[in-house]
Order: structure tokens, then C-alpha cells, then sequence
């Protein structure tokens, strides 16, 4: 059928109408969604790499290239990453915070969306609706309602690293109740029914089967945590004391208003990086644990299960 399809083409139809035909393409799915999502892309990756690029500039310029050098990162050897204290006790602040957000959340997170997707009892809608409050909340209200709640109501936690700390937490929990609910969501009940089946206690039904099965979820949910952390600026402001609780994005935004050296493009160009290792590294364990699985529903039925209405 394409063979007679082709042979029946007219062999002078000019450039332009083959592609127009090629960018219209009435029979098929239309080609322009694919252009706008590689320009969207393009539009979003570009000035990125070229604050990577100026990070390794060989000279003070953030404008304009003069070659390649890993001054900014180590060779400096007052300014560089590596050598100003400033810079080196940021990126250890923010890498602190965002290993503790992970450590503490993330299980805090697990049990709580176990408890909700299995308590259908009085109470079990608005303890849903509460739960997803962070994630519609605007950040400048939480930063500053920590900020009073830790400095008048419980002021012995007052500001700096365990404030920090407690409000990462409470920002960040809720992305991994959304993601471990619908991983519950999405495997059903099945599995622990048949190990009570087998006589196993509702203690060996969700260690030998349940958290295993949430494996992937309870990975993905800690990078998704770790992301977020590592990259939070007004929440880590509000509760910042100064000095060595300033983290990445704060000391990126203070030296945005003065006189900016390559150096906060090369500590900017490392959290990045970490950030995606992490990232690809959760996708990755995502993958390996999910493999041969099909998915039986849909983003908008597991996200529908919170039964809200």
C-alpha cells in the first residue's frame, strides 16, 4: 500500500510544499507539539549551560569568554570555590540540609501516606486536605509563619540549622505522601491480603511485603526531597541565623546584588550537578524496580484516590 502511495507522488513537488505537508501532517499526530517542546527545551537549557560555561572562564568576565579554566573551582587561590571559606561552608550547609530533609521525611512521609490511604474512618478527608495545605501554600507565608512560630511560640528552636532543618521537613513532606500514596494506589491491596491469607501479622504483611513494593516510590519521593531541599531559597532565608547557616541560593542572591564573580557560576554549576546525580539515581532505582510492570491506571485516578470530595 505505501509502495503504490509512493509511486502515485508527484516527483515535482516542490521543497516547501513537502514541508509544509511534513510540518502539517493531517493524518497523523501533529508535528508542531514536537517543535514547541524541543523550543521549550532549547529555551530552558540554554542560558543554563552558558552559566556552566562562564564558570569556567578563565578570567573575572561573566560576559564575555577568554578561555577554559578551572580557576573558579580550585585554582584560585582566594576566590575560588574550594578556597573561599564563604562558598565552601554554603554548599556543605545546603548538602546538610537537604541529606537531613531526605533522612527525616521520607519516612515520616511513607507511614504517613500508609496511614491515610488505609484510615477510612471520621476524619479521613480533612486529614487528606491538610496534608496537600504545603503543597498550595504560598513559600514567603510558610518561611515567615516558621519564622514566628520558631522565634515566639517555641523559641527554644529559634533560627539557624535545626530551624532550617524543621521547616524543610515541613515543606517537603507532602511531595512524598503524593508519591508514595499513589504507588499504594496504583498496587492495590492484593498483596497484603494474600500474605494475611498465609498468616502473616500486619507487621510482617508491611515489612516483607508492603515497603517492598513501595521501593521505587520511597526512592524517587527521598530525590524528589533532595532536589527541592537542596535548591530552597526563601525558606532557608527566613530561617537562616547568617554566617554558616546561609546556604548555595542565598549566597548566590547576595552576590547578585553586588559584583558577581565566576566562582558562584562554578558553586551554582555543582549543586546542579549533585542535584541531578541524585535525581538520575532515583529515576534509575525507579526503573531497575519497576521493570516488566504495566501501569493498570491513569496519574489523575491515583491522585483522585486522596477522595477529597
Amino acid at each position: 500500500m505505501s509502495v503504490v502511495a509512493e509511486e502515485r507522488r508527484p516527483a515535482d513537488v516542490p521543497v516547501p510544499t513537502r514541508l509544509w505537508g511534513w510540518f502539517k501532517n493531517p493524518w497523523g499526530r501533529p508535528r508542531f507539539l514536537v517543535l514547541i517542546t524541543w523550543a521549550y527545551v532549547v529555551w530552558s537549557i540554554v542560558p543554563v549551560l552558558i552559566a556552566v560555561q562562564f564558570s569556567f572562564n578563565e578570567t573575572r568576565s561573566r560576559t564575555v569568554w577568554s578561555g577554559f579554566s578551572d580557576r573558579w573551582y580550585w585554582g584560585d587561590p582566594v576566590d575560588s570555590v574550594w578556597h573561599d571559606p564563604t562558598l565552601r561552608d554554603a554548599l556543605m550547609q545546603s548538602l546538610k540540609l537537604a541529606g537531613a530533609d531526605v533522612l527525616i521525611a521520607t519516612p515520616l512521609g511513607v507511614l504517613l501516606a500508609i496511614g491515610l490511604a488505609r484510615w477510612h474512618g471520621r476524619g479521613s478527608r480533612p486529614s487528606n486536605f491538610l496534608m496537600l495545605f504545603p503543597l498550595v501554600t504560598p513559600e514567603i507565608v510558610m518561611g515567615v509563619s516558621l519564622l514566628l512560630v520558631f522565634t515566639h511560640v517555641f523559641t527554644f528552636v529559634g533560627t539557624g540549622t535545626p530551624a532550617q532543618i524543621l521547616g524543610h521537613v515541613t515543606f517537603s513532606i507532602s511531595f512524598v505522601v503524593v508519591i508514595v500514596r499513589a504507588r499504594l494506589f496504583s498496587i492495590g491491596r492484593q498483596y497484603e491480603e494474600a500474605a494475611a491469607d498465609l498468616g502473616a501479622s500486619p507487621f510482617v504483611a508491611l515489612t516483607r511485603v508492603l515497603l517492598p513494593l513501595l521501593t521505587p516510590a520511597i526512592v524517587a519521593s527521598a530525590a524528589v526531597v533532595f532536589a527541592i531541599s537542596a535548591d530552597d531559597f526563601v525558606i532557608s532565608q527566613w530561617l537562616s541565623s547568617g554566617g554558616p547557616t546561609d546556604t548555595v541560593p542565598i549566597q548566590i542572591y547576595a552576590a547578585t546584588r553586588a559584583a558577581p564573580l565566576p566562582s558562584v557560576n562554578a558553586i551554582a554549576t555543582i549543586m546542579m550537578v549533585s542535584t541531578l546525580l541524585i535525581v538520575t539515581v532515583g529515576f534509575l532505582t525507579w526503573r531497575f524496580f519497576t521493570r516488566g510492570e504495566r501501569r493498570a491506571g491513569k496519574a489523575t485516578e491515583d491522585f483522585g484516590a486522596f477522595n477529597l470530595n
